[in-house]
């Protein structure tokens, strides 16, 4: 550490200002409000950002659980998404970090919950009367399956609160480096490739189609911007395609998908190729829908615990919360706000731990965490209003609890979706990679802990997939455990690279720590407000500032660290 302090203190002040970001052209600040109809139509093009990855996690969710043909469960599903990030988002923003960072379905949580589901072995075979049938959510299968995804969630929602509420983030952030967080976080995204091409190839021609017209509109017309003055006070050219090309992908591509199916070009017979792709199939969800539904507590029974399914969610829990660290970064970055202290990044944490706990007691079937895109969208439209980011809380739990909106979104042909996947996880794919910007690419010590971490990551789960019985220790629930673990490939490369790079020599600028360190905790000169104006809680400061308590506290406002408590 004293190396990483000496080598940090190196860094000439010029540089620094050159990576700190300079907010002078923002919109809206952090406390802004702007007017109420502005502030609506900001919040939904915020909620709209969300959405494009909260709606491919039922989806994604579905073959596991057994509910491919349940579509009203599906919709169910996508409201309950919904529902959870608001409320997670909400509480965010009030009482957790502070900064306008939303909250939404998490991808890191799907595949430990996968493989879950696949411990339960293959869907059982229904009657042709059964399949027929809209309303199954009465099926105790999807649900014991979905019930021990949530029982995962809740028991490591705690993990989450307990290393917010007690001030770990700094252990954690000391051995989890860049070239640890690049093979942990690329897996994800590599380790649904076999789903993706699965529900694509449901007909590659409309996938096609789909995938190439969100390469337009995010690469192609990305600096094209649509004049527009119907937002007051905002600039007079509105980055569209930068802001919602999945969306747009998927609309063209479901436009195509409804052409096809008007004109004749795709099968009637439910066996024959393409037929997955038409519009006309899933119809049937969007009468049977209720109008309304609150998503409410234990709405599918009680939740369940299997030491196997919590041992290999708490693995995704750990990646949650450094993806979220540097989110926090991010954002902050972003929207012109001073760095994030360590109460407020504690704070932050133990709140995501709480929306955790929330979705697993409710289940949506992932937990919920910071959502990049959300992010970057504050970089590109120059609005951080805290209060647009809650006015979007709102939009998703009223949008959540009408149904319909959900059975909408349902009607979605499955190979369209699988494009939309395609898009969403290269990119999950390409942000571990970014990390890589940290660390010496011509050592070939790094060089190697990160493409063997990467193969043996896809190899190994590929290999025990094949190969379930290999495991047998005697113990039914040791060998769950062990299976969850070796099957999750974030969990396998991960391992293999945190084992590796701080167990290997190598010099902290050659592992890149001196540039992912200084680049987090650059004091930002060009920053409009406070510490205290940001990262405060919304009440009660008065006592906090006046309780001794309260310093000894790793999540409260006064706390300065534990060598200055």
């Amino acid at each position: 550490m004293e190396e990483v302090e000496m080598a940090s203190n190196s860094i000439n002040a010029e540089e620094r200002n050159t990576r700190s970001w300079k907010p002078n052209d923002m919109l809206y600040r952090l406390k802004d409000r702007p007017a109420w109809l502005t502030t609506i139509t900001l919040a939904f093009q915020n909620f709209l950002m969300l959405f494009s990855g909260c709606m491919v996690i039922p989806f994604l969710f579905a073959p596991a659980l057994c509910i491919e043909d349940n579509l009203l469960a599906q919709c169910y599903l996508i409201s309950t998404v919904l529902f959870v990030s608001g409320i997670s988002t909400m509480i965010q923003t009030a009482f957790g970090v502070r900064l306008p960072i939303a909250q939404g379905g998490s991808f890191g949580f799907i595949v430990p919950a996968l493989s879950i589901c696949n411990l339960h072995g293959a869907c059982p075979s229904r009657t042709d009367n059964e399949n027929n049938s809209v309303d199954e959510m009465e099926q105790p299968e999807w649900k014991k399956r979905l019930l021990e995804v949530q029982g995962a969630i809740i028991v490591t929602s705690f993990i989450q609160m307990f290393a917010g509420v007690f001030g770990l983030i700094g252990l954690v952030q000391l051995y989890f480096t860049p070239i640890v967080i690049t093979p942990t976080i690329g897996l994800i995204g590599l380790s649904l490739f076999e789903k993706a091409s699965e529900t694509a190839g449901l007909h590659w021609g409309l996938a096609a189609i789909t995938m190439v017209s969100v390469i337009v509109f995010s690469q192609y017309l990305r600096n094209v911007n649509i004049p527009c003055n119907c937002i007051p006070g905002t600039t007079s050219r509105f980055p569209l395609f930068r802001l919602f090309p999945v969306l747009f992908g998927i609309f063209f591509g479901w436009f195509v998908a409804f052409i096809l199916t008007v004109a004749g070009g795709l099968p009637d017979d439910p066996d024959g190729y393409g037929y997955s792709a038409r519009t006309d199939i899933r119809l049937s969800v969007l009468s049977e829908s209720p109008w309304f539904r609150i998503p409410y507590p234990c709405q599918w029974g009680i939740p369940t615990v299997t030491v196997a399914g919590v041992i290999g969610m708490s693995i995704a829990t750990f990646i949650t919360i450094i993806e979220s660290l540097g989110d926090y970064y991010a954002c902050a970055r972003f929207s012109g706000a001073p760095p994030v202290p360590g109460h407020a990044m504690n704070r932050g944490i133990a709140m995501e731990g709480v929306g955790c706990l929330i979705d697993g007691l409710i289940g949506s079937g992932s937990g919920t965490t910071s959502y990049s895109q959300n992010i970057g969208a504050i970089g590109i439209t120059k609005v951080a209003s805290r209060t647009v980011t809650q006015v979007s809380a709102i939009i998703m739990l009223v949008l959540a609890v009408f149904s319909k909106f959900g059975a909408l979104f349902v009607c979605i042909p499955s190979p369209v979706i699988g494009s939309a996947v395609f898009v969403l996880f290269s990119m999950i794919v390409g942000a571990g990679l970014s990390n890589l910007q940290f660390i010496d690419l011509n050592s070939s010590r790094n060089n190697f802990i990160v493409g063997f971490s990467f193969f043996l990551g896809l190899a190994l789960p590929n290999w025990i997939s094949k190969n379930n019985g290999v495991i047998d220790t005697g113990v039914t629930e040791l060998d769950q455990a062990i299976l969850i673990l070796l099957k999750t490939n974030m969990f396998v490369g991960g391992f293999t690279a945190f084992i590796l790079d701080n167990t290997v020599p190598g010099t902290v600028e050659e592992r890149g720590i001196l540039k992912w360190q200084s680049g987090q905790t650059d004091a930002d000169t060009n920053s409009l407000e406070s510490v205290s104006d940001i990262y405060d809680l919304p009440f009660g400061m008065e006592y906090i500032r006046r309780s001794k308590i309260c310093r000894y506290l790793p999540f409260s406002p006064t706390f300065r660290g534990f060598k200055h408590a």
